[in-house]
């Protein structure tokens, strides 16, 4: 089956690679690199420290949302939002422990030459439940990361995501909780749950459903990481990101692909029958889309609907010459 429309192409492999993660050294305080984390994810212009002795790295963007741990070019250990979210969830006290003390090791890597299409990368973000992939070359030096977010940047086939709608990839499986639970208690259970991110919900006695009120993401613990903020003592209606943007089932994953890049966010809440349904839709779960046997089947139901199309057409036109 041939079909040579540029719009389905995947996504370019160059620009999905951050080419500038944030690295730091084994020895960094864990206070240190939460910081470090939250700087690079806000600004949008950050100079790299031209010391020679630097212990770190800050580089412009931070596209992939991780710290890499390296010693020289070795790379000894990764740090993530998911990471940062369970050792809050311990209660660990991180001014105590270094990355080393915490980081996630070994690491799994992507080398370059395997990296011919996108789908190497996405086999290894569900062989091991991951969302941070170090791309190196072929002697491990690294080259950069790649992660949902960095492959959502990327997208190019706006066809393909135009054909496909939020109901397709959403999760009906959400986890929520009240505005008055703490945001250690969120943190608690969004470590418990394995999600990366904690609908708020206020109850609606009159119709017995529960109404989307705001959000708490892995990022928004880093943040409050970072400022050093005592979240057994905050609640999550205090700090939660509101109001919500609500998506539709029916709206296309284009339009959701847009608002995420317009809203600089990796996730959007889904409401349906006027707040009886809620779902959420992820950058990870729009790369759905990408799995070899989703697109063969959407790209052969379009080749169907395109040779209908041109049957009717030579039926319409056979139709009006025997009338002519």
């Amino acid at each position: 089956m041939e079909f040579n429309d540029q719009s389905f192409t995947s996504p370019d492999l160059e620009t999905a690679i951050d080419r500038e993660p944030l690295i730091i050294s084994p020895a960094t305080s864990l206070t240190e690199a939460i910081s470090l984390m939250g700087k690079v994810r806000n600004l949008s212009c950050e100079v790299a420290s031209d010391r020679p002795d630097s212990e770190f790295t800050i580089p412009e963007r931070n596209r992939s949302g991780c710290a890499l741990i390296m010693t020289g070019s070795k790379l000894l250990g990764i740090l993530t939002e998911r990471d940062i979210v369970r050792l809050t969830a311990e209660k660990l006290v991180f001014e105590t422990v270094t990355v080393a003390d915490v980081m996630t090791q070994p690491v799994i890597t992507l080398a370059n030459s395997n990296f011919q299409d996108i789908f190497a990368a996405l086999f290894l973000f569900r062989r091991y439940r991951i969302r941070h992939l170090p791309v190196v070359d072929r002697a491990d030096r690294l080259l950069g990361v790649i992660s949902p977010e960095t492959i959502r940047q990327a997208m190019r086939p706006a066809n393909l995501l135009k054909l496909r709608r939020v109901r397709d990839v959403m999760s009906k499986n959400i986890v929520h909780a009240p505005a008055t639970d703490t945001v250690l208690s969120v943190a608690q259970l969004m470590a418990e749950s394995r999600v990366s991110c904690v609908i708020i919900t206020e109850a609606d006695e009159e119709e017995e459903i529960l109404l989307p009120v705001g959000i708490i993401t892995e990022r928004d613990i880093l943040q409050f990481q970072s400022l050093q903020t005592r979240l057994d003592n905050i609640e999550a209606g205090q700090v939660m990101s509101t109001p919500l943007f609500l998506l539709s089932p029916e709206d296309s994953l284009l339009a959701a692909h847009q608002e995420m890049q317009r809203r600089r966010v990796r996730r959007l809440v889904v409401s349906w029958n006027w707040g009886q349904g809620l779902g959420i839709i992820t950058q990870t779960s729009m790369l759905r889309i990408f799995d070899p046997m989703e697109m063969y089947g959407t790209i052969e139901a379009l080749q169907s609907t395109v040779q209908q199309l041109k049957r009717e057409k030579a039926e319409l036109l056979a139709l009006v010459n025997k009338t002519g």
